[in-house]
C-alpha cells in the first residue's frame, strides 16, 4: 500500500478526531515532512484540506437529510462549537448549516467525496544516484504555491524568464534551477532561480538564496515537464519507502538538462532532494 493510501485510511477511520499533521504522519511511521509532500503530489490536497474538506461533506450529506440537530453534527464532524462549524461550512460551501438543512438538497455544493484507494500509475524510477555538494547560490523569484495549483508553476517561470533572469549578475554558465525553499500543510514555496558565483546586484522582487551542503538523492525525469508530478509522486510514495532513505528537512531542486526546451516542455530535468 502506498504511503498516501495509508494516511487516506488513517483520516476516514478517524475523521471526527481532530489529529494533526504530525499525528497523522506518525501512524503512517513517517515525517510530517515526508507526508506532506506525499499527500499534496498525490491528490492535489494537503493532508489537513482534505481532512476538513471531507468532515464538511459528510456533514452536507446528514444536514440535506434532515439532522435535526446541527450542532450535533458539528460534534459529529470535529467541530467543539456551532459558530466554528458555521464558519467552515460556510467557507467550504457558500451556504450556512440551516440553507442546506433548510432545501434538503446538496445541489451545487463542491463536495469533496472519500478517495478509497488511488492507483499506481506503475512510474518506473531510475535508480537515483547520490551527491554530496558543497554550499550552493542562487538568485530568484518566489512564490507560494497550493497543492492544488501546480499548474500555476509555468506562468511564474514565465515571468521569471521574461523579466528577471536576464538581469541577474555572476549567473553561473549552468541551466536554471525551481527549488522547492520550504512547505506547510497547504503547499509549498517555489523559486525559480538561477545560481550565481557570488551574490551582487538583483533586480526588485528576487531574493538570494543559500543552501547549505548536503547530501542528495538525484533523480531523472526524462517526461515532459507536466508529468513531473507523477515522477514527484512516485519518489514521495514509492522509493522513500522501499528505499531505507529518509528525506532531510532542507530544500530541494529541480534542474533542467541542457537539452530542456521552454518552449515545448520537452528535455528532461533532475530532480535533487536531500536524504539524512
Amino acid at each position: 500500500m502506498s504511503l498516501t493510501n495509508k494516511a487516506l485510511f488513517v483520516i476516514e477511520r478517524n475523521l471526527s478526531r481532530d489529529f494533526t499533521l504530525e499525528q497523522i504522519a506518525k501512524f503512517c511511521d513517517v515525517s510530517r515532512f515526508h507526508l506532506a509532500h506525499a499527500f499534496g503530489e498525490a491528490t492535489g490536497l494537503s493532508v489537513i484540506e482534505y481532512r476538513r474538506a471531507r468532515r464538511l461533506t459528510e456533514a452536507a450529506y446528514a444536514l440535506a437529510a434532515g439532522a435535526s440537530d446541527i450542532l450535533g453534527v458539528a460534534l459529529d464532524t470535529g467541530y467543539a462549537s456551532h459558530e466554528a462549524f458555521s464558519r467552515a461550512f460556510k467557507a467550504q460551501f457558500g451556504k450556512t448549516p440551516e440553507e442546506v438543512r433548510k432545501s434538503e438538497s446538496i445541489e451545487g455544493l463542491k463536495l469533496v467525496d472519500a478517495i478509497r484507494h488511488l492507483e499506481s500509475k506503475a512510474m518506473i524510477l531510475k535508480e537515483p544516484r547520490i551527491e554530496t555538494v558543497g554550499e550552493l547560490k542562487f538568485v530568484g523569484l518566489g512564490e507560494h504555491v497550493p497543492y492544488h495549483a501546480m499548474q500555476n508553476i509555468a506562468g511564474q517561470w514565465l515571468r521569471f524568464m521574461q523579466n528577471f533572469y536576464g538581469e541577474i549578475g555572476n549567473k553561473l554558465n549552468e541551466p536554471p534551477v525551481g527549488i522547492t525553499t520550504a512547505s506547510n500543510d497547504e503547499g509549498i514555496q517555489y523559486v525559480c532561480a538561477a545560481g550565481v558565483s557570488t551574490f551582487g546586484k538583483r533586480p526588485d522582487g528576487l531574493a538570494d538564496i543559500t543552501l547549505a551542503p548536503a547530501t542528495y538523492a538525484v533523480f531523472a525525469h526524462d517526461g515532459h515537464v507536466t508529468e513531473i508530478r507523477d515522477t514527484y509522486e512516485a519518489i514521495w510514495n514509492d522509493w522513500f519507502p522501499k528505499s531505507g532513505r529518509a528525506p532531510a528537512e532542507a530544500p530541494g531542486f529541480e534542474r533542467h538538462n541542457a537539452t530542456f526546451d521552454p518552449r515545448t516542455g520537452n528535455g528532461g530535468c533532475t530532480i535533487w532532494l536531500p536524504i539524512k
